[in-house]
């Protein structure tokens, strides 16, 4: 099983393409390869296979640490992205790939940066079914904490929560308060949380919270539910998204069409040892 493994601003993930797997990827599979003591440890596996329909270069299906799989990643996104290009499975700048969100379609700019077409935003899904038409809601979770929000679904369902004050944001517990909003009844498949301020007209400071993973340096798609969210309260597009582990540029239009811009690189490659491989088959 050969596998390379990619970051984008901290944001870790296991490339591995069908071909190289002697077995499905199940859960459980899943959760050991992404173990970081037991396994090679990420925040993810990306797992790329030839496209079932013409014009696209590969499917690309993406699973969470837990085992869990993912509509879309932004970063796990770019990672496949600059990944097909360097591993030779297109020689194009411009092409598109599979997803479980639909079509994707990526700009490559140079050996480490792109921009992704991540198509358009809505603000009412069947991720927060109970919600109105501009995506503005309230929860309360079982701490008593009242929560005010924007919902974007932007491939997976983001849940925007807008804290102005600078200590608070920086302050907030992202492993206790996270939990209770990503799995809260008001959202049947979890949401992903986007906590938030803004820095100026085009610039805001975001912390994450992944549903499957929990708080991560850095997210593509919950720096564009909180660009949007921005946007929505009157920001300025482009938006510049100041995560732990770097930034990331969204421009959103007025129709929520929204383009998510980044870097990516590889960081080794490597094979799974004989011992490891017969571990991994005695999974479930």
């Amino acid at each position: 099983m050969r596998f390379e493994k990619w970051q984008a601003l901290g944001n870790d993930y296991i490339i591995i393409e069908r071909d190289a797997l002697p077995f499905v990827l199940t859960p459980a599979r899943v959760q050991r390869i992404c173990d970081p003591h037991l396994g090679i440890g990420g925040d993810g596996i990306l797992h790329l296979e030839p496209a079932d329909e013409p014009g696209f270069v590969a499917r690309l299906r993406i699973y969470n640490p837990d085992g869990s799989e993912a509509e879309l990643s932004g970063n796990g996104a770019r990672e496949a992205v600059m990944y097909l290009k360097s591993a030779g499975w297109t020689d194009q700048r411009q092409f598109s790939i599979q997803t479980a969100a639909g079509e994707i379609r990526p700009t490559i700019h140079d050996e480490r940066t792109c921009t992704l077409d991540m198509g358009r935003a809505r603000l009412a899904s069947g991720d927060y079914p109970g919600g109105a038409d501009d995506g503005l809601g309230e929860i309360e979770t079982a701490d008593g904490r009242t929560w005010r929000f924007q919902h974007v679904q932007v491939g997976n369902p983001q849940c925007a929560i807008h804290v102005p004050d600078a200590d608070e944001l920086e302050e907030l517990r992202l492993a206790e308060v996270g939990p209770g909003i990503e799995h809260h009844p008001a959202f049947p498949n979890r949401t992903n949380v986007s906590f938030f301020r803004a820095l100026a007209p085009d610039r805001i400071r975001a912390r994450i919270f992944e549903r499957g993973v929990g708080e991560t340096s850095a997210s593509g798609t919950g720096a564009s539910g909180a660009a949007i969210a921005h946007v929505l309260r009157g920001g300025d597009s482009p938006v510049t998204v100041v995560l732990d582990g770097g930034e990331l540029t969204v421009d959103v239009d007025e129709s929520l069409l929204f383009t998510l811009t980044g870097w990516a690189v590889p960081v080794y490659a490597g094979e799974a040892s004989p011992a490891f491989l017969a571990d991994l088959e005695a999974l479930a």
